[in-house]
């Protein structure tokens, strides 16, 4: 079972967020909520206000992470590359060989980290000028080493199934795949 930390900004886009909550918890991963500002309560960018697990000040450290995820989301995304916390957090985290997950606007933060140097990524179309060094595939998901970023709101289940492909194998991806009907809707059954 991976542990798994996702950051949790004012504006976050909801999709983004909690499709990948939702599909990680159900292929057995324990997902952890952070919100980054001093309350757990949490305003999307759709005005819909979540609960997240914990408050990023208060959690003593990030050692156990096996992933970091980053939703999207206007101005989410802005709000967690302001989030200097965080992007210390995230630099240390690439620097000991684990992996990160961004999504729309997202990999931004990762792009003014300089993480994506040299890598292939996507994003929500105009954002690639953030992309610092990178080479913008303009793909639904993308995964390049230890990052995997998603393009936009639609990708989110798309992006989520790709990061529990990277934890469980391709059959047990498949079969949760298969139970919450996604084959179906994207015509593989």
């Amino acid at each position: 079972m991976a542990k798994i930390y996702e950051f949790l900004a004012d504006g976050f886009e909801i999709i983004e967020a909690l499709a990948p909550v939702d599909i990680l918890r159900r292929g057995g991963q324990d997902v952890v909520t952070v919100s980054i500002s001093d309350s757990l309560e949490v305003t999307s960018a759709q005005n819909q206000t979540v609960v997240a697990n914990a408050r990023l000040q208060d959690v003593e450290s990030f050692d156990d992470a096996d992933w970091l995820l980053l939703p999207g989301g206007w101005p989410g995304a802005d709000n967690l590359n302001k989030c200097e916390p965080l992007r210390q957090l995230l630099l240390a985290h690439y620097a000991k060989g684990r992996h990160i997950g961004a999504i729309c606007a997202a990999p931004m933060v990762l792009g003014l980290l300089n993480l994506l140097q040299g890598k292939r990524a996507t994003c929500y179309p105009s954002f690639e000028e953030y992309l610092n060094g990178c080479t913008p595939t303009g793909e639904v998901v993308t995964v390049d080493g230890l990052i995997t970023t998603g393009e936009g709101p639609a990708a989110s289940l798309a992006y989520a199934y790709t990061i529990l492909g990277q934890i469980i194998s391709p059959e047990e991806v498949r079969e949760l795949q298969h139970g919450m009907r996604y084959l179906h809707v994207i015509g593989e059954e």
